[in-house]
């Protein structure tokens, strides 16, 4: 045979895929729903926390909830942009107006200005607004991110196998240290040294979290 008859032999042989079925095909092509392709891939699961001690609980805990979420789209009551960027939208306004602000007073504080005020401290200091800002900030971070799970499991989506996961952890830790440094450090220079550069570096975790959660709602 020549070349170029056993080329056109090659390019004529079709493989049906009859000839390739085993008891075990229909397992072996079923797809599986996207969300367990990323918890299978590892090359997709940007966690870099081992969560998986608390993942059970929180997914019974999110599961309480998630029947009235997709209830709510069913009816028409919650628009899909709602349900997948309305988590965003309201931690990204708690992290740039309350954080940001809030950091601005502690560092004015710091700058013995504490007893300053400033525009929207609305008649407070410098340094009786920033402890308040921040409290109200992490209720809002701690509430907000149960409704970040709940809207995650809502769309199929795994609900720790992201960065914004395990960045999530991190920036309610760090706020929580913050919290107890702050109410426990007086009038010491250390602890308010601490507290000051520890602060700075919890607003950039949570500018971090903010991105990892744009790069997983623009991934489904």
């Amino acid at each position: 045979m020549s070349v170029l008859s056993f080329a056109v032999a090659v390019a004529g042989f079709t493989v049906r895929p009859q000839m390739l079925t085993t008891p075990h095909s229909a397992a072996v092509t079923a797809a599986p729903h996207p969300a367990l392709n990323r918890l299978a891939d590892p090359s997709m699961n940007g966690a870099f926390l081992a969560l998986d001690a608390i993942e059970p609980a929180l997914t019974s805990y999110v599961n309480i909830w998630v029947p009235l979420f997709v209830g709510a789209k069913e009816a028409g009551l919650a628009p899909d942009f709602l349900l997948h960027w309305g988590h965003g939208g309201a931690m990204s306004t708690v992290l740039f107006t309350m954080c940001g602000y809030g950091a601005f007073l502690g560092w004015q504080t710091r700058f013995g200005n504490g007893d300053k005020e400033y525009p929207l401290t609305l008649g407070e200091t410098a340094r009786e607004l920033h402890p308040k800002l921040m409290g109200a900030a992490l209720f809002f971070f701690l509430l907000g991110g149960q409704g970040g799970l709940v809207l995650l499991a809502t769309a199929g989506e795994p609900i720790l196998a992201s960065a914004h996961s395990s960045t999530a952890v991190i920036g309610v830790g760090l706020l929580l240290a913050q919290a107890g440094l702050g109410a426990t450090m007086g009038g010491s220079e250390l602890g308010r040294s601490i507290h000051a550069y520890l602060g700075s570096a919890t607003l950039l975790a949570l500018v971090a979290h903010a991105w990892n959660g744009l790069q997983l709602g623009l991934s489904f």
